[in-house]
């Protein structure tokens, strides 16, 4: 099981946003059967069925053995990730594209950047998987706090700078396509319930 998936194609991302499907999701974080997760949602054995065999049909959720339990053969399933991201693919023309914002500096071109992030990134991984591969990213998170606007301003000047040398340091434009990578740098401030998630 990965840890995150990005679900690209539009039937999977429709399926896997029903609440019910979401909650299945969410309990087959371990290998269940389709009693097991009846009796944990409180829905029927039959329609829990029903939604695990959608949820298969678009790759959500796997078989990993059976059992007998009372005569019969029970299947046991497993989520293919332990949680999900939608990807920007999945709206087709309607996606997120930082090239149609002509504000750089809105909170808007940055929602944009990382949505291009999220759809890049989910379809080299699934490539990667698929020849038993990695994908090598770098990724930096960290949190600032300034002391007042001016301080913020010179910070974003003194970063600007700081990439662009390093960016002319170590760009060769002659190096071949498949060595070229993406650097996206963004900073926004926490939202006052985002504290909640790192504790």
């Amino acid at each position: 099981m990965h840890e995150v998936d990005v679900i690209e194609e539009a039937g999977a991302a429709a399926t896997a946003l029903d609440p019910i499907r979401t909650s299945l999701l969410a309990a087959l974080a371990e290998p269940a059967s389709a009693a097991t997760l009846a009796e944990r949602v409180g829905l029927t054995r039959q329609k829990v069925n029903y939604h695990l065999r959608t949820l298969e049909a678009h790759g959500l959720v796997h078989e990993v053995s059976t059992r007998r339990w009372g005569g019969l053969n029970e299947r046991m399933l497993v989520a293919s990730a332990a949680s999900y991201v939608v990807s920007p693919g999945a709206f087709g023309a309607a996606a997120a594209d930082p090239s149609r914002s002509t504000d750089r500096l809105s909170a808007r071109y940055l929602i944009a950047l990382a949505a291009r992030v999220v759809r890049e990134v989910g379809g080299l991984v699934r490539r990667a998987d698929a020849e038993q591969k990695r994908v090598a990213t770098l990724s930096i998170d960290t949190e600032l706090r300034f002391a007042s606007p001016a301080e913020r301003t010179a910070f974003a000047e003194e970063l600007a700078q700081r990439v662009t040398e390093l960016v002319a340091r170590y760009h060769d434009e002659s190096a071949p396509p498949a060595r070229a990578y993406r650097l996206v740098v963004g900073a926004h401030p926490i939202p006052k319930d985002a504290g909640e998630d790192r504790e």
